[in-house]
């Protein structure tokens, strides 16, 4: 299993602090927030990680992080040019993944869970992550049945067929590269996420593995602020 941290972007929601460095380099407590996926990624198991970046400050990512040692792991690097959506890091990834399952995590959601269990049972298809909100208006939303296989999934809808929104971890088998090739850019001129789910959903091949531990996507004032907090007080309790 392969492992890719999507940073890239330009952050626009947390201007003026994006305006001299990547939002994934801004502190999330005592430490730059690309810690965490970087974190539970090797948690689950996964220690070779592509990190893709946007050209601006690509020189601070490899200052701060260097080749992976420091963190028991093997780091390598992309520049992604332009945001051109979530699926777009498979093709940029296309090397590296080779011939191996890939699982992505987007640089600014943070977790406090052990997804070990899952990534080593990963056999093939695509799997997501997913956790019950109050407002799944806000997200990307899956219904699932019994046996937890997707029927749905739907990108911010205004009447959720369920309260449990998708979170930004992703994992798939090895035909996700070409799955991502030959998709059409959406109205909005990027190539998403949510059509390459649709179609291992629409095959039958997609699994939801439901958690009910910490996340947030830490890319507003108040969610970096909130996520902040929450990880000061877990620090000062391990004291």
């Amino acid at each position: 299993m392969k492992g890719i941290i999507l940073a890239g972007g330009r952050a626009t929601r947390l201007r003026p602090l994006t305006t001299i460095t990547s939002k994934q380099l801004l502190p999330v407590y005592d430490k730059p927030m690309i810690y965490y996926p970087i974190e539970t990624l090797i948690k689950a198991g996964i220690t070779d990680i592509l990190i893709i970046i946007a050209p601006d400050y690509s020189g601070h990512f490899l200052n701060l992080l260097g080749d992976g040692k420091e963190f028991g792991a093997r780091f390598s690097y992309a520049v992604q040019k332009e945001p051109k959506g979530l699926a777009d890091a498979f093709i940029i990834g296309e090397d590296f993944i080779g011939d191996d399952n890939v699982t992505m995590i987007l640089g600014d959601n943070i977790f406090d869970q052990d997804f070990s269990k899952e990534i080593k049972e990963f056999k093939s298809g695509a799997m997501v992550f997913a956790k019950q909100v109050e407002d799944p208006e806000r997200f990307g939303v899956v219904e699932f049945d019994q046996n937890m296989k997707a029927i749905s999934i739907e990108e911010k809808p205004d009447n959720p067929k369920s309260n449990y929104a998708v979170v930004g971890l992703y994992t798939y088998d090895n035909r996700i590269v070409e799955y991502a090739k030959n998709l059409k850019p959406s109205p909005r001129g990027e190539i998403e996420i949510t059509d390459l789910n649709n179609i291992y959903l629409q095959n039958g091949e997609m699994k939801v593995k439901i958690f009910d531990t910490l996340w947030e996507d830490a890319g507003t004032f108040d969610s970096l602020l909130r996520v902040s907090n929450i990880m000061a007080e877990k620090s000062k309790s391990k004291q």
